[in-house]
């Protein structure tokens, strides 16, 4: 049987869970947060007073967090693409009557478009961004679209959903962390209760490639081996701002993430530690010789890395983006 056909045949056999996998990991529509839940009532005879007391919060908050936080915005409002991307995998079908993964995913999205309408929303009540240059960078990312390097794979995409899941926990929860710092516990909630969704996911994603390493340890473990090799691209890798080359902001974003201690390239190899034990890869047992070797590489990766990320030197000084000018945060 070929290596697709195999997959597939695992895919199926998942999906029989599936219902399962919706109820324990994704909340029902009617009682899960929603973004109104968070800002301020707009049909309130309060509205006005309760805009200007997050105006206020808003402007003890510095430069390079409004930075990270429009990028965080952006990176969530180009969900579209990573529906679409997550649909074409294959064993999901959208179109087929019945077909589990299809309802996993729209499920999953579900959740996830809440994230990027909150946040939009704050961010214009803030007053802190030009919002029409965030417009603008949100479109072009999703005219650019988006490629994780995993084809239509299952194995590498749900070892790229596990890996990206938990690290946007990471960032959200950390911004929640410095908005509290600042006073700002609305935005503080916020971005807790968004991280809160994205930790759920991603122990869903973990628990299917856990269920795959039942079934198929060395093919899943070669994925895993492929995908860590590659190194996991952030879903917002090819933004840029307006009049820019596609991906020529990322890095700039990133300096400013790693500057106040959101997403660091720490963050990355613990993530990478954390898969490598919650998948128990050094357990696995009745692997081929390529898939041995994989092991190898994947154990010793971790501090490989560290080495590296213990070199870098990350820019003091912020880059000045058009989403965020300085003039905006006095």
């Amino acid at each position: 049987m070929s290596i697709k056909n195999v997959r597939l045949e695992v895919m199926n056999f998942l999906e029989k869970n599936i219902d399962t996998f919706v109820d324990n990991y994704l909340i029902p529509v009617e009682k899960i947060w929603q973004p109104s839940d968070l800002l301020p009532d707009s049909e309130s005879e309060t509205f006005m007073e309760d805009v200007k007391e997050l105006r206020e919060y808003a402007k003890e908050l510095p430069y390079d967090f409004w930075v990270v936080l429009v990028g965080d915005t952006v990176t969530e409002e180009a969900l579209p693409t990573y529906e679409s991307w997550l649909m074409d995998v294959e064993g999901v079908d959208q179109k087929e009557e019945g077909n589990g993964w299809g309802k996993w995913i729209r499920h999953w999205t579900g959740e996830e478009n809440r994230h990027g309408d909150l946040l939009n929303k704050y961010l214009y009540l803030s007053g802190r961004v030009n919002m029409r240059e965030v417009e603008i960078t949100t479109h072009h990312l999703l005219n650019d679209g988006f490629d994780p390097g995993t084809d239509r794979d299952p194995y590498k995409n749900f070892v790229f959903t596990s890996f990206q899941e938990l690290a946007t926990y990471i960032s959200h929860n950390r911004v929640a962390q410095l908005a509290k710092k600042y006073g700002d516990h609305k935005l503080s909630k916020i971005c807790r209760l968004i991280a809160g969704d994205e930790m759920r996911h991603h122990h869903a994603y973990t628990e299917f490639v856990d269920r795959i390493f039942k079934v198929d340890p060395s093919e899943m473990l070669l994925a895993f081996h492929y995908m860590m090799k590659r190194k996991i691209v952030m879903p917002a890798n090819l933004i840029r701002e307006s009049g820019g080359k596609m991906g020529d902001a990322f890095e700039l974003f990133s300096d400013s993430a790693q500057r106040i201690g959101v997403y660091t390239a720490h963050d990355y190899i613990d993530i990478m530690k954390k898969l490598i034990d919650k998948w128990q890869i050094e357990k696995l047992n009745n692997l081929t010789d390529e898939a041995e070797k994989a092991r190898d590489y994947l154990i010793k990766l971790p501090d490989r890395m560290t080495r590296i990320a213990d070199r870098m030197v990350i820019q003091s000084e912020p880059h000045i983006f058009k989403w965020v000018r300085p003039a905006l945060i006095k």
